[in-house]
């Protein structure tokens, strides 16, 4: 009845936003998305049965969005400084460092990769209805999409540099330097074998890290059916 207080939660009761006119704030990175999904599945969890369209197209774009956001700063990240430790840290300056160090630096620009990676793949968790469904499809599509593009553009680059470098190529850069000419000649000459093998790992590890989140809430979820299957088996042998 109107005006009547109750404490006790139905999971039937009818969603009511708050607020006024204004527009709500809308999620700026990963975090505040993520934050938002885990309202969703709080929600969702408690029974309640939400159409998929209470996530708005433009709601859904704000994930996808910041999916974007995400896939492209991680791809930019890795893009700046892969040739930094790959092709002037490690073997200029360490000077053929330890099997420890290479790994130790050599892993440095994918740690954002691999941490959104991860924190990707945890939300997978809040994959159970409608709304926490389209969130969590919206942004890993973003993701994916970007890191992907990202991935390829990589191989592409260092595949075209290495058919550019030619000795005579190489030489004419070189010799700008005249201080280190003959270093960075014969350096870069000696990792150019190293160039494409490299490329190829580095987009194969970010076409590794587009996909795992699908796969983890791929495999999440058909978890989820089959304890949601057993149980209901048992119980309607009781």
């Amino acid at each position: 009845m109107p005006g009547q207080q109750n404490g006790d939660y139905s999971p039937n009761a009818t969603i009511i936003t708050t607020g006024n006119n204004s527009r709500p704030l809308r999620p700026r990175n990963i975090i505040n998305g993520i934050s938002e999904i885990q309202q969703f599945y709080v929600i969702e969890q408690q029974g309640q049965d939400i159409p998929a369209e209470f996530l708005t197209l433009e709601g859904s774009l704000d994930f996808f969005r910041i999916g974007v956001k995400s896939g492209f700063n991680e791809g930019l990240f890795l893009i700046l400084l892969f040739p930094v430790f790959s092709f002037y840290l490690l073997p200029f300056v360490l000077h053929s460092p330890d099997l420890g160090t290479q790994l130790l630096f050599g892993s440095v620009p994918y740690l954002p990769v691999l941490l959104n990676t991860l924190l990707c793949s945890y939300i997978s968790r809040y994959y159970i209805g409608n709304i926490t469904r389209k969130a969590i499809n919206s942004l890993f599509a973003g993701r994916a999409m970007i890191l992907i593009a990202k991935g390829f553009l990589v191989y592409i680059s260092y595949l075209v540099l290495y058919r550019l470098s030619t000795p005579e190529r190489v030489w004419s850069v070189a010799s700008r330097f005249s201080d280190n000419a003959e270093n960075l000649y014969y350096g870069y000459l000696k990792t150019l074998p190293h160039l494409v093998p490299l490329a190829t790992r580095c987009a194969i590890f970010i076409l590794i890290a587009a996909i795992v989140p699908y796969g983890s809430v791929y495999l999440l979820d058909r978890w989820h059916k089959y304890t949601v299957k057993r149980n209901s088996r048992l119980i309607n042998n009781l």
